[in-house]
């Protein structure tokens, strides 16, 4: 057992990709058999990388057609499965448009926040998925400031989020994308109306790459996450805001739809 599943952290990896024009001009046949290799590729993963979700982005971005969003406590194991996804028949063809590396932490202003996905919580139907750092101003701040605004912010998103109480687990596993465990089932509606749709998931990124922190929020609706971005603009930590962009829409599908979208 290596020293990072010890550390009972869990990796997340985004991997963003864009189809090479020339896919669309092999011979059918060679398409199908290029995307059931990936999809074998994906199937035969460790054990231990758990697939969130596979999302088409077709329509909604530019930059990338795919988004795969896999969790882990071996990194190693992650990036075994990456290897394999390339060498196969249609990951010839995929170019790695963007590579987001993130890794759960202990909470530093509310020790009960927590990504939606380590407490539980199955997937929403689309994901929204940045990079975010802060400016140099923000660690030269005192920890009680930066708690204080952080009260704010998570007030506002509250406003938004799933309550915590229905991403606690209470039930057996159930079958997730890809015949994947993505999560446990969660808690009964609660009484209150407080609260909306959103799945909040944030992890670090310092060292792991060129940003501090990765962002992903879920939702059924689209227009919900709108809405919960425009509020957070006016709540005052948004002047600590470095960069928050490329943002990454993607619609969650099974694997093979995914593909068949491309």
């Amino acid at each position: 057992m290596t020293a990072a599943m010890n550390s009972g952290a869990i990796y997340a990896a985004f991997w963003l990709y864009r189809l090479d024009p020339e896919y669309a001009r092999l011979p059918i046949e060679q398409q199908e058999q290029g995307k059931q290799a990936f999809l074998n590729a994906l199937e035969a993963r460790d054990e231990s990388v758990t697939l969130r979700g596979t999302y088409s982005l077709v329509g909604l971005r530019e930059e990338a057609d795919l988004m795969l969003w896999v969790l882990g406590p071996d990194l190693d194991a992650i990036q075994r499965l990456a290897v394999g996804l390339r060498h196969s028949g249609l990951g010839r063809y995929l170019h790695q448009a963007y590579t987001y590396i993130g890794v759960t932490t202990k909470p530093r202003y509310d020790p009960d926040h927590q990504p939606a996905f380590a407490a539980g919580a199955p997937p929403k139907q689309f994901a929204s998925v940045y990079p975010f750092i802060k400016t140099t101003d923000w660690y030269l701040l005192s920890r009680e400031e930066r708690g204080r605004l952080m009260a704010e912010h998570g007030r506002v998103g509250r406003r938004y989020a799933v309550p915590r109480e229905r991403l606690v687990p209470v039930a057996a596993p159930e079958e997730g994308v890809g015949g994947v465990v993505t999560a446990v089932k969660p808690a009964a509606e609660p009484s209150t109306a407080e609260g909306g749709g959103v799945l909040s998931n944030t992890v670090d990124a310092f060292g792991l790459g060129d940003y501090e922190f990765i962002l992903a929020n879920e939702s059924d609706d689209p227009s919900e996450l709108n809405a919960m971005m425009l509020s957070l603009r006016a709540t005052e930590v948004r002047r600590y805001t470095k960069q928050d962009t490329p943002i990454f829409l993607g619609r969650l599908r099974e694997p093979a739809r995914a593909l068949a979208d491309l």
